[in-house]
């Protein structure tokens, strides 16, 4: 699915020209500079803070450690090697000098800086350039100024750009013309010479690099559509092939970066958002990394080690794939029943046959552990039952492939430097993990938004947390549950002991501490844009639930004193902060914030190395999907189809809601004072 943005801004030529002519190797400066922790303070009223402590901004990458780091040879390094601002280059959420200590140069750096770097010159058409003295010493030599045309080879480059733009005017593709575009503004940087042959051949970039576009399948990428270039015959086709080459290696890096799915398009609470690298800037960093050009290009993929984990298990299911035979649907099967199936499973599980003509069509307990092999290798509840969702991974193979390569894309939107230490919450996994120094120490069931209420994906910093927490009701639950209840019962905020009153001309609604307050007894507090969080509840029994999607949006958290104590440390255990419960408010600010990100995963490798797959709560999995074409099906209608209606119907529906409520409050025993007159402002507040 195209995205709907523009690309950043493409640097000056005389910056874009260093870049692609030189790579100078990163000195080795890796240091742990991190602070200090403070001790944690309690106070009974929140401190005055500045909004650079309390609200960090929606989606920022939080302070990124020694865990889950890029690979060194990355375009950060080929910005940091050229003078560039790393946030020129990076892939989306690279790791920047900003954010932590630079690695140390690989033997791949060092080779590509300590290299020659040859000026533009011997491209496609011209005889090749003399030697330079500077150049054959080993000496790089930076072009301060944009190389002149080079001759018929500018013209020859010119048409095939020309015919490149064409291409996607073609087929209709705006975001295509626009990168194409792009590629084509590189070139003119650069006089329109070729970026890939000098002295009429290709450069050492050329292999690896294309090497490593064969291989994009292996991350889930598709470059069907582009031409394959081929380096050899007359000078037109080998400007076309410098020409082609680039538009590879550019579809590479952005389709790697994220570009095939805008977030947002599905969800407007889908805060995380991939920062797609300009063309120029790849073509750059590729194309100066020499030899090591592939490497290069791959590292626009995501670095971390649940990524890498999934590739791998992509891997395995496509090898697995070929050897296959469907099963066809049917009921389900339990030990000791009896179908036509059976044969079949014992072949495709290389069972053999019992022996005995009666028992073939029997479902016993080899077949049934059988199954529940397939079903733990693929990541179902290994109960042995043949059911649905078992057959339907059984008869189509493609399914779980689909799946890992649509979660796959769902990394491209994640930061791409996460803490060491943090904490992960996985909606389709109902989880979250407590991760110190890269592992996870502590793992807590959560209960997660419904499908038409969904937890906002994204990523932040918890800053503090509260005991005895008031409930400030949200407009949306008012409009929605307690106009409704109002409408009934003109009692109902009374005998559920809410406050209600008028502030800045809204209608608010709150509940005061106590047991059987709907955020229970703490929560845990990261500033943000959707106004959701961590918390506890009164209705601990739905933790037993298997599936946990019954919140308004908030993460409800099982055993979430372990967790604040887990948090706060070793001077803050449980009994220390339930002591504060039954008095006022009391906040608790962190030694320093722990970064949390909010996930949607519904395939991911656990620590033992075994897939695991989960329901997809939302739809999302089933819409990238969709958008990367490796199913079928109307991607809009299927986001209208799922898409949450968080307001009224219309704002008759509301008024009428208002009016019965209004009514039954005049019938009935006369309200708080300063509940009723709110009931006369509350709609023009809750439309807004």
């Amino acid at each position: 699915m195209p995205r709907r943005e523009n690309f950043r801004s493409v640097p000056s030529p005389a910056l874009v020209l260093a870049m692609a002519c030189s790579l100078v190797a990163l000195p080795a400066l890796a240091q742990d500079q991190s602070a200090p922790a403070d001790s944690a303070t309690v106070q009974d009223q929140p401190q005055r803070t500045t909004p650079a402590q309390l609200q960090a901004p929606v989606n920022a990458t939080p302070a990124a450690t020694s865990s889950d780091q890029a690979a060194p040879n990355t375009p950060a390094n080929a910005a940091a090697a050229t003078g560039a601002s790393p946030a020129d280059v990076v892939p989306a959420g690279a790791p920047t000098e900003s954010q932590s200590s630079i690695e140390s140069p690989t033997r791949a750096t060092e080779q590509a800086g300590a290299a020659t770097a040859k000026p533009v010159s011997g491209g496609v058409g011209q005889a090749p350039a003399a030697s330079d003295p500077a150049s054959a010493a080993g000496t790089p030599v930076l072009a301060s100024t944009p190389p002149s045309p080079a001759g018929a080879g500018a013209d020859l480059v010119k048409s095939a750009l020309a015919a490149l733009l064409s291409s996607a005017s073609k087929d209709g593709k705006e975001e295509l013309h626009r990168e194409y575009a792009a590629i084509a503004a590189y070139y003119a940087a650069r006089g329109d010479a070729p970026l890939w042959i000098e002295n009429g051949k290709p450069i050492d970039a050329v292999g690896p690099a294309m090497a490593q576009l064969a291989r994009a399948g292996e991350d889930g990428l598709d470059l069907s559509g582009l031409p394959a270039p081929v380096f050899a015959g007359s000078p037109d086709k080998l400007a076309g092939a410098d020409v082609a080459l680039s538009a590879r290696v550019v579809a590479y890096g952005r389709q790697a970066s994220g570009s095939r799915v805008d977030p947002q398009m599905l969800s407007d609470l889908i805060g995380a958002k991939p920062d797609l690298p300009d063309p120029a800037l790849i073509l750059a960093a590729v194309a100066a990394a020499g030899a090591d050009s592939g490497a290069m290009l791959e590292s626009f993929n995501p670095p971390q080690k649940a990524y890498v984990a999934l590739r791998e298990k992509l891997a395995e299911t496509r090898a697995k794939s070929g050897s296959i035979s469907t099963i066809p649907p049917g009921r389900p099967l339990r030990v000791g029943m009896r179908d036509p199936r059976v044969p079949m499973l014992r072949a495709r599980f290389g069972l053999g046959e019992t022996g005995a003509q009666d028992q073939a069509l029997l479902y016993d307990r080899r077949v049934a552990a059988a199954v529940a092999g397939f079903q733990r290798e693929v990541g179902l509840p290994p109960s042995g039952v043949l059911t649905a969702r078992t057959v339907a991974d059984l008869a189509d193979p493609a399914r779980l492939e689909h799946e890992i390569i649509a979660n796959m894309e769902f990394w491209r939107w994640m930061p791409r430097r996460m803490s060491a230490d943090r904490i992960e919450v996985n909606i389709p996994d109902f989880t979250a993990s407590v991760v110190e120094d890269g592992k996870v120490v502590e793992s807590h069931k959560v209960i997660v938004g419904k499908p038409d209420t969904p937890t906002p994906i994204f990523s932040n910093s918890i800053k503090f947390l509260i005991v005895n927490p008031a409930w400030n009701v949200p407009p949306s639950i008012i409009r929605k549950e307690v106009l409704p209840h109002l409408a009934a019962d003109p009692n109902y905020l009374t005998e559920m002991g809410y406050e209600a009153f008028m502030q800045n001309g809204r209608l608010v609604v709150r509940q005061p501490p106590g047991e059987r307050n709907a955020l229970g007894l703490i929560k845990f507090m990261f500033p943000n844009q959707y106004s959701v969080y961590l918390h506890d509840t009164p209705m601990r029994n739905l933790f037993a639930a298997s599936r946990r999607d019954f919140s308004h949006g908030c993460v409800r958290v099982d055993r979430p004193f372990a967790l604040a104590q887990t948090l706060l440390g070793p001077s803050w255990p449980e009994a220390r902060i339930k002591s504060f419960v039954g008095g006022p408010e009391h906040y608790v600010y962190l030694p320093k914030p722990l970064p949390i990100y909010i996930e949607y995963f519904t395939a991911f490798v656990d620590g033992a190395g075994h897939l695991q797959t989960r329901d997809d709560v939302y739809g999302y999995t089933h819409e990238v999907e969709i958008a990367l074409g490796l199913v079928p099906g109307d991607l809009m209608a299927a986001i209208r189809e799922r898409a949450p209606h968080d307001h009224p119907s219309s704002d008759e529906d509301a008024a009428a809601l208002l009016r019965t409520a209004t009514r039954n409050w005049s019938q009935g025993p006369r309200p708080p004072a300063p509940m009723f007159p709110s009931l006369f402002g509350a709609f023009e507040g809750l439309s807004r």
